[in-house]
């Protein structure tokens, strides 16, 4: 693979140049007349462009990988206990917690520098103090507020909902005529709506309430729903053994049902007929199958199918496309919604969304995490008209329609379009090298899971998994094991940033190369 075929591509842009001359000119006013400030002043500020990956931050990154692992500050020696809960105190690792960070890296409180391995737990697709964030302090400076409700979305949060739209159903950036036959359909093809929420979990839940309408009354004056007399069965993604504990959608009490939990409330929703929850075991053609054959009755109905498409929470586990598409054709022919939940994948795809690369059109898409880059809480549900059912209170959110954070969105978006194909070779490589150095060990490596960036590494046990885990973190690679699925191998999960170069992808390979030869070994001194 050339590397020219890996190089990022510049992106260089001002707050005129993605919000509009007109809306900016407007913003200025109003800036001017609530602050006194020189009009010409606050006209420079907005059309400075900022680039928003320069070769002289690139270079910066590649420079600080000799450092990783080291101590290269000294410190926070008397850190905050904190009041949290007990569960959240057992887990919490206070040395890594961050004093600062920049692309890749985050420098912990024990002063060492950390390699991000996992996107800070997989929404910092751009790493840290990504230069082209600094649109938003701009648009901070020149008065944007960020404080917006429901009924006064701002122009920035229609832009955004404009451009989620577009992507999902991909039309061409500035293909205004394409965009407004899009949202002028009404079947369910395409998704043309879009809610402003602030978690995946309330996007999540948003999407099930959608489904649900269809059987039940959101309130007294809402329409009779279509499926009234039936009970309605949501198909998850299960597990291997056929249980809830795949899946993971979010926790709300309803997202958290999906996956098993609760289920002393959800057996008697079951018993009473109020709603069922099926698993699915992962690309099994026949339980899928068994599934349809089973719920699409006179009496039940499946009411929705959620799913992921790699399921980070499961060993990476990634679904087929032959799997996937046989479940939408199910689904198209008994008039059941999908939901493909795209909060861990989101970005990360070199089409922004996962889904488009399997070619299937869902009724409905969450997605968040990824597109604000972790500079806020901000989720979105794309949708279809079909489903547009939810009254003003259904999913209300106070907070979801920030100016500022849906210009995170806008930043990340243009960047990672303008380096989709930069990103796809990365990833591509990424993986290759992955599966490479992985294959020279299957006395302790069952196999790699996932796609690109987002991949696991599943271990034929346990003691191999956290020898190796803990070899890396002592070495300062933020990486992690899922070993609390027991219908799945024990798993380290990485997720890297996109702005992973060629050097860092060598770097972090050439560690896991060593943890696999010191696991393969049985050399475990200072672990």
């Amino acid at each position: 693979m050339s590397g020219s075929a890996m190089k990022f591509e510049t992106v260089r842009l001002s707050l005129v140049d993605l919000l509009g001359r007109e809306y900016i000119g407007a913003v200025l006013e109003s800036r001017a007349f609530l602050t006194g400030e020189s009009r010409a002043d606050l006209d420079r500020a907005a059309n400075e462009p900022i680039d928003f990956f320069s070769p002289d931050f690139q270079r910066r990154i590649v420079g600080l990988l000799p450092k990783v692992g080291q101590k290269v500050v000294p410190g926070l020696e008397k850190s905050a206990p904190g009041c949290s809960s007990k569960a959240f105190e057992s887990s919490t690792r206070k040395d890594r917690a961050p004093l600062g960070g920049l692309g890749p890296y985050r420098v912990g409180e024990d002063g060492r520098l950390y390699l991000i391995a996992k996107s800070e737990h997989y929404h910092a697709p751009l790493g840290h103090s990504f230069p082209g964030y600094r649109l938003l302090e701009k648009a901070r400076a020149l008065g944007i507020p960020n404080a917006t409700h429901n009924s006064t979305r701002g122009h920035i949060t229609r832009l955004v909902e404009e451009d989620l739209v577009r992507t999902a159903n991909g039309v061409a950036r500035g293909d205004r005529r394409e965009l407004k036959g899009v949202c002028a359909r009404t079947d369910e093809t395409v998704v043309d709506r879009v809610l402003n929420l602030e978690t995946g979990s309330l996007a999540a839940e948003a999407a099930l309430k959608m489904m649900l309408s269809r059987f039940y009354r959101i309130q007294p004056d809402s329409p009779p729903p279509p499926y009234e007399r039936r009970e309605p069965v949501l198909l998850v993604m299960g597990s291997d053994d056929g249980g809830l504990q795949a899946n993971y959608h979010g926790t709300t009490i309803l997202d958290q049902m999906l996956r098993g939990m609760w289920d002393g409330l959800l057996a008697k929703w079951t018993d009473s007929g109020a709603l069922r929850i099926h698993p699915v075991r992962p690309n099994s053609m026949d339980n899928l199958e068994e599934a349809f054959r089973k719920f699409e009755n006179g009496r039940t109905k499946i009411a929705g199918f959620c799913h992921e498409l790699i399921m980070m929470n499961y060993g990476a586990r990634r679904l087929t496309a032959r799997f996937i598409h046989r479940a939408y054709e199910l689904c198209a022919l008994h008039d059941v919604p999908t939901l493909v939940d795209e909060i861990q994948s989101c970005v990360w795809s070199p089409e922004l969304y996962m889904f488009r690369e399997y070619g299937i059109r869902p009724w409905l898409v969450a997605v968040g995490k990824g597109f604000p880059g972790g500079e806020f809480a901000a989720s979105r549900l794309l949708y279809s008209t079909r489903l547009d059912t939810l009254p003003q209170f259904g999913a209300l959110v106070t907070n979801g329609q920030e100016e500022i954070a849906s210009l995170a969105y806008l930043v990340t978006m243009r960047w990672a379009e303008e380096n989709a194909e930069v990103t796809r070779s990365l990833g591509d490589y990424y993986e290759e090298r992955l599966r490479e150095e992985c294959g020279r060990y299957p006395e302790i490596v069952s196999e790699v899971e996932g796609k690109r960036h987002l991949t696991g590494i599943s271990f034929n046990d346990l003691d191999a998994a956290t020898v190796f885990s803990k070899y890396l973190n002592r070495r300062g690679v933020d990486i992690s094991v899922q070993t609390y699925k027991t219908s799945v191998p024990p798993t380290a999960l990485t997720k890297i940033p996109l702005i992973s170069g060629v050097e860092v992808i060598d770097w972090l390979i050439d560690q896991i190369s060593e943890a696999l030869k010191e696991v393969s070994h049985g050399n475990r001194r200072d672990l």
